[in-house]
């Protein structure tokens, strides 16, 4: 039996509510069980100075949590002068993963940052982050798209992202904290909407696992990631 009592295919309610932030191009508060998300986007019309006459265009996300987002109070990184390891490798995380699902030639030479700050935490995070982050992006390429600054949809496909991972023995969907403190295997997965991987990230916490387990985890992944698609694509309705 999981901590929360759900089955080891079901995911915690997930829901996405878009705009949000009155200033941002594109926002959205996702909430997958007790983690929430603000996600927002913002178009800056230049590029990255290394994408300058390339007529390439970058998405880049920047990551943080807010001080009580958690059970016991986290000091503010800029307090300390610099972020947390954690932090830049999830921020490059969600901008590698954004990325893989834009036609950066169909977004011109601008650049879109997207801002993911975690108002709650339960496990998945980053997961969310990517998840809502995509919302906020997708609207944002709505809006120029409306405008006409753009004439072709530089979105294809949606991304998504969810966790996996072996807790008491059993292969189950969608870490909340109690299974991620405690699993024997972890792993994020990120996939297109049409099922692409897009980045697998698998470890050994406290036991290794097998080959078996992996594709247990990857079908669980695929079925968790459709259900997080059909709500991105209920909130942009």
């Amino acid at each position: 039996m999981r901590p929360s009592g759900r089955k080891l295919d079901e995911m915690r309610t997930v829901s996405i509510e878009t705009g949000v932030v009155k200033h941002a191009e594109g926002s959205c508060l996702i909430k997958v069980g007790d983690t929430h998300v603000l996600c927002t986007a913002t178009i800056e019309d230049r590029p990255p100075p290394f994408l300058k006459g390339t007529g390439l265009g970058w998405v880049t996300a920047e990551y943080g949590m807010l001080p009580r987002a958690t059970g016991s109070r986290t000091r503010r990184e800029a307090a300390t002068g610099k972020q947390q390891g954690r932090t830049v490798e999830i921020q490059r995380l969600i901008g590698r993963a954004l990325r893989a699902g834009v036609d950066r030639a169909a977004l011109g030479e601008r650049q879109i940052v997207i801002d993911c700050d975690v108002l709650q935490a339960d496990g998945g995070t980053r997961c969310a982050a990517i998840t809502g982050g995509w919302v906020a992006l997708r609207l944002a390429a709505n809006r120029l798209l409306q405008t006409r600054a753009i004439t072709s949809d530089p979105l294809p496909d949606h991304i998504a992202a969810v966790s996996c991972g072996i807790y008491a023995g059993q292969t189950v969907l969608d870490l909340d904290y109690a299974e991620d403190s405690a699993a024997g295997t972890d792993s994020n997965f990120i996939l297109t909407g049409r099922g692409r991987l897009v980045e697998v990230q698998m470890s050994a916490e406290g036991a290794t696992f097998a080959r078996e387990d992996m594709n247990r985890l990857l079908d669980l992944a695929e079925a968790g990631v459709q259900q997080l698609v059909a709500a991105q694509k209920a909130a942009i309705a």
